[in-house]
C-alpha cells in the first residue's frame, strides 16, 4: 500500500475507509488530516490510533501553510479527498462554511498536490488524486430515470452547489494541468460512526429515548443507499485502477422513500430490542412528526452504477436489509458514543433545526 493522505479521515466514511484500508494491507501507511469539527471524532478511530502504520495530524484544509506542510513533510501518493461540510440543513443555515471547506480547502488540496507531485516532465507513476463528491450535485430527479456520469450538474442546496463547484476545480486541475485524479459521486451512505445529524442514527437515537422522529414535507423524498463498506471498497479500487481523469458514480440499488425508512428503523428496533428493555416500550410510529419541509428539498436521488461496473468491476454487495440491522446493532451496542457525540453543541443546533415543531 502507498502512503494515503486521507482527508477528513475522522468523519464518518473517512474513519469507515481508513479501518478498511488498515484492514485491507500489511504495509503501506495512512496521514488522517482532520480539523476535528463537530463531525469528526477521534474515538471513530480509537481502535487503530495504535498502530504503526497510521498518523493523525490536526489541521483544516483551508490552511494553506498547515496542507503545504503536510506535503513537504510526507512523500504522499495518493490523497482521498473526504473533508467537507457536508449537512444539507446547516448549508442553508450557513452558505459561506460550505464554500470555505469545499472550494477553497480543496483548491489549496490541489494545489500543494501540484506543487508536489509535479516534476516538470510529468508526473510520477501511482500519484491520484480522488475527490469524493456526492450525487447531489446531479439535482433531482423524477419518478423515473438514473443519475449517469453524463448528466449535467445542476446543484439546488448551497452545500450541493459547493461541491459542485469543488468537482469543476478538480477536473480543471486534470484539463489544465494534468493532474491525475478521479472524481467518485455517492449516493447516501449509511453505517457505523455516523454523526446523528443524518437521518438513520438521527430516527434511531430519538426512537431509542422516546423522542419525535422529525421528517420533511410528507416523507415522500427518496434516496439510494449504500451501506459505508460498499462504499470504501469503491473508492479503494478507484484509486488503485480508475482511469486518470474519469467520473465515477457509485450507488447502492437501494431506493426508499424517506417515510420508509423511518417505518423500517421503528420495526426493527422493535424486533431486536429484548421485550424487557424499557426503550422497546417507547418506540413506535406515534413518534413520527411531519415538519416543514426542506428549502428546495430534491425529490429523488438514483445513481447507475454501471460505469464502476463495468471498468473496474465494483458492485454493492451489502443488501439494505441486512446493512440497516448491521447498523441498528452497532448503535445499540455503542450507546455511550452516541451520547458523547450528542451532547454539548449538537443539542443547540438540533434544538434549532426541528424544536417546537
Amino acid at each position: 500500500m502507498p502512503t494515503y493522505l486521507v482527508t477528513g479521515g475522522a468523519g464518518f466514511i473517512g474513519s469507515n475507509f481508513i479501518r478498511y484500508m488498515l484492514g485491507k494491507a500489511r504495509d503501506g501507511r495512512i496521514i488522517n488530516l482532520d480539523a476535528l469539527t463537530y463531525a469528526g471524532n477521534l474515538e471513530n478511530l480509537a481502535d487503530v490510533s495504535a498502530d504503526s502504520r497510521y498518523a493523525f495530524i490536526r489541521a483544516d484544509i483551508c490552511d494553506k501553510r498547515a496542507v503545504n506542510d503536510v506535503f513537504a513533510a510526507n512523500d504522499v501518493d495518493v490523497v482521498v479527498h473526504f473533508a467537507a461540510e457536508s449537512h444539507v440543513d446547516r448549508s442553508i443555515e450557513a452558505p459561506d462554511v460550505f464554500v470555505r471547506t469545499n472550494v477553497l480547502g480543496t483548491l489549496n488540496l490541489l494545489n500543494a498536490a501540484l506543487r508536489a507531485w509535479d516534476t516538470g516532465t510529468g508526473f510520477g507513476a501511482g500519484k491520484k488524486f480522488v475527490h469524493v463528491s456526492t450525487d447531489e450535485v446531479y439535482g433531482s430527479l423524477g419518478p423515473q430515470g438514473y443519475f449517469t456520469e453524463d448528466t449535467p450538474l445542476d446543484p439546488h442546496s448551497p452545500y450541493s452547489a459547493s461541491k459542485a463547484s469543488s468537482d469543476l476545480l478538480v477536473k480543471a486541475y486534470a484539463d489544465t494541468y494534468g493532474l491525475p485524479v478521479n472524481i467518485t459521486r455517492c449516493s447516501n451512505n449509511y453505517g457505523p460512526y455516523q454523526f446523528p445529524e443524518k437521518l438513520i442514527p438521527l430516527m434511531v437515537n430519538n426512537a431509542l429515548q422516546g423522542k419525535p422522529l422529525p421528517v420533511y414535507g410528507t416523507g415522500v423524498n427518496v434516496r439510494d443507499w449504500l451501506y459505508v463498506e460498499d462504499h470504501c471498497a469503491a473508492i479503494e479500487l478507484v484509486a488503485r485502477e480508475g482511469a486518470p481523469g474519469e467520473v465515477y458514480n457509485i450507488g447502492g440499488h437501494n431506493e426508499m422513500a424517506n417515510i420508509d425508512i423511518v417505518r423500517l428503523i421503528i420495526r426493527t428496533l422493535r424486533d431486536m430490542l429484548e421485550a424487557g428493555d424499557p426503550r422497546r416500550e417507547r418506540v413506535s410510529e406515534s413518534l413520527i412528526r411531519f415538519v416543514q419541509d426542506r428549502k428546495g428539498h430534491d425529490l429523488r436521488y438514483a445513481i447507475d452504477p454501471a460505469k464502476i461496473g463495468r471498468e473496474l468491476g465494483w458492485a454493492p454487495r451489502t443488501k439494505f436489509a441486512d446493512g440497516i440491522r448491521r447498523t441498528i446493532a452497532w448503535y445499540l451496542e455503542n450507546g455511550e458514543w452516541l451520547q458523547s457525540v450528542t451532547s454539548g453543541a449538537y443539542q443547540s443546533y438540533y434544538q434549532r433545526m426541528y424544536g417546537g415543531r
